[in-house]
């Protein structure tokens, strides 16, 4: 829960978010359960461009899956330009 009222404190600092960031947030939101929080860090990825990007995506299936959302998901996981064995590893955890 601390890492994300950080994340927002950082966000109203105007302080860029980046992978590293992404990935960090949307762990806490997987281990929260936490899907409300996820989908808004989800919001924000696409908004500074790194729904692209293979690890937040990797992880971005990890907290969907964890969330019981499994359809969405799958959603990311089929819309990932480039996908590796974490990534299909992420959906079969789920």
């Amino acid at each position: 829960e601390e890492a994300l009222k950080l994340f927002h404190q950082m966000h109203q600092e105007s302080v860029n978010p980046n992978e590293t960031t992404f990935v960090t947030i949307l762990n806490a939101c997987a281990n929260l359960s936490s899907l409300e929080q996820g989908r808004q860090i989800h919001a924000c990825i696409i908004k500074h461009g790194f729904v692209s990007n293979i690890f937040v995506g990797n992880t971005l299936i990890k907290m969907y899956a964890k969330c019981g959302r499994i359809n969405n998901a799958r959603q990311v996981l089929e819309k990932m330009p480039k996908r590796d064995v974490v990534s299909w590893t992420a959906m079969i955890a789920g």
